[in-house]
């Protein structure tokens, strides 16, 4: 006779699983936001997906903070301080400058125009 301790368990269980595969499904479905998606959203919608940005380098900052890797191990150094002087509202401008000035590369990812067209030049400042 199944006992409701077993029952749990294998509920449990089951949850685990479809719950594990779900994410993982999820996550392969997450496309990036490419200059397209960038030009015709909202001027809120662009500020939420900064955000969202920044407060991932925050917490993996926070997070590495204890053990600190390399640059060669981690992009946030380098993020950060490339990002120096820079604001939410400073990154939206860019970012709106450098698509409509580059209307055939529409299809750029937007974290790779932050990477090259605002980190890295901020690094030459250092």
């Amino acid at each position: 006779m199944v006992t409701n301790l077993d029952l749990r368990a294998v509920l449990f269980g089951v949850c685990t699983l479809l719950a594990v595969a779900s994410a993982s499904a999820q996550a392969e479905e997450i496309p990036l936001v490419n200059g397209e998606q960038w030009s015709t959203s909202s001027d809120q919608l662009k500020k939420a997906y900064l955000i969202g940005i920044a407060n991932t380098i925050q917490v993996q900052a926070a997070y590495e903070v204890a053990n600190p890797p390399s640059d060669n191990q981690s992009i946030i150094p380098r993020a950060t301080k490339g990002l120096t002087g820079q604001s939410l509202d400073s990154v939206h401008e860019t970012l709106d400058r450098w698509y409509a000035a580059h209307s055939d590369k529409l299809q750029r990812p937007v974290i790779e125009t932050i990477w090259f067209e605002i980190i890295v030049p901020g690094l030459q400042k250092y």
